[in-house]
């Protein structure tokens, strides 16, 4: 077996309600659920950083910019929208 790093969590009754069904409606259990959810959120982090880095040095993207990538991704995005 790989090894794993084993982490006790406390949520509020309800969050932990809502991860177990989200977990059962994937067909996972909960700490996959979970484990996905946390590389989720670090890329995520990740890429807000990247942006964040490349905007510093080039400006803010523009509306035109931000259109065509929700475009690429398949989102309608509203021109001005935050």
């Amino acid at each position: 077996m790989a090894h794993v790093d084993r982490f006790s969590v406390t949520m509020a009754p309800e969050l932990g309600v809502a991860v177990r069904d989200a977990a059962a409606r994937q067909g996972t259990s909960v700490s996959t659920w979970l484990s996905e959810a946390a590389a989720d959120r670090i890329r995520n982090e990740l890429l807000g950083a990247a942006l964040d880095a490349w905007e510093a040095e080039d400006g803010p993207f523009s509306d035109e910019e931000l259109n065509a990538a929700a475009a690429a991704l398949g989102d309608a995005r509203q021109t001005g929208a935050a």
